[in-house]
């Protein structure tokens, strides 16, 4: 719709009158409402815009919550981790006993120990009483009996006595046993049963130690050797009063690989246990 303005100028001349007519066609109304139109369409998708910015924002927000709370948590996870495989080190689980059942032993833990067995050949040769070797502090009870090997082949009873004592003079270490049986089946007492060796480090104060020699790389002990362990076992056994069972290797307490060939063979070991039970029975019943 068109509004029309009729403007009308009378120009005069001097002969004659000219008249102008102007017409003016004006649409203010209608321009007006098509500004204000595109203004708020204008308006309108600025603000949609700025509402789909804010959405993007707020999921790109979410998906950085997420991925943090994802990487916490896996951190924590492998602390849980860490922290058990490093206990699990410090204080490995009790190895389980050997298939020998504890019942056989508690049943014939009497007629074992009826009759004090008689002692083996000792040699008592005790060290010089030092920091280092042999502190001279007190063994007040005893739960359990170890066996070490040496871990230096082809070396003697005497010899690994001798490094012993010689620790007192070069500090070198903290390390002793109450026994040394060697490759020939040598025994040599180096600490009183009445004092703490140091052996194992959790368990110097309620335990006797008994160190072995060997010849092969192996770790085996010679027959004599082994003969020597089973009867000194059985021996210290029953001086205590204690089973087959309060045997324990190195092994058994902190995961040291020792002694080695009866840490590498089970079954070694096991048999180890046997024949120490089948000589306190049959020493019992002589």
């Amino acid at each position: 719709m068109f509004v029309i303005i009729l403007q009308y100028s009378l120009l005069y001349t001097r002969d004659e009158g000219v008249v102008e007519l102007e017409i003016i066609d004006i649409s203010d109304n209608e321009t007006r409402l098509n500004r204000e139109r595109e203004r708020r369409r204008q308006q309108l998708r600025q603000k949609q815009a700025r509402a789909r910015q804010r959405q993007k924002q707020i999921r790109k927000r979410r998906r950085q919550i997420f991925m943090m709370k994802t990487a916490v948590l896996c951190c924590l996870l492998l602390l849980v981790v860490l922290i058990a495989l490093v206990l699990h080190q410090m204080f490995p689980a009790p190895r389980q006993k050997d298939s020998i059942p504890d019942r056989v032993y508690m049943e014939e833990r009497e007629v074992i120990n009826a009759k004090p067995l008689q002692g083996p050949g000792i040699t008592e040769d005790f060290l010089t009483v030092n920091e280092y070797s042999r502190p001279g502090e007190a063994l007040e009870t005893v739960n359990n009996i170890f066996v070490h090997y040496t871990a230096n082949p082809g070396t003697s009873a005497a010899q690994n006595r001798s490094y012993f004592e010689n620790l007192g003079l070069t500090g070198e270490t903290s390390a002793s046993a109450h026994f040394v049986i060697g490759y020939e089946g040598e025994i040599i007492q180096c600490i009183p049963l009445d004092e703490i060796a140091y052996a194992v480090q959790k368990r110097n104060y309620d335990s006797i130690s008994i160190e072995c020699c060997y010849l092969d790389g192996n770790g085996k002990f010679t027959q004599a050797t082994y003969n020597s362990l089973v009867e000194l076992s059985s021996w210290l056994l029953g001086r205590y009063r204690l089973s087959p069972t309060d045997l324990r290797r190195h092994y058994d307490e902190g995961g040291k690989m020792c002694p080695l060939y009866y840490v590498e063979h089970e079954e070694a070991w096991n048999q180890f246990i046997r024949d120490v039970e089948d000589y306190m029975r049959n020493k019992s019943e002589v």
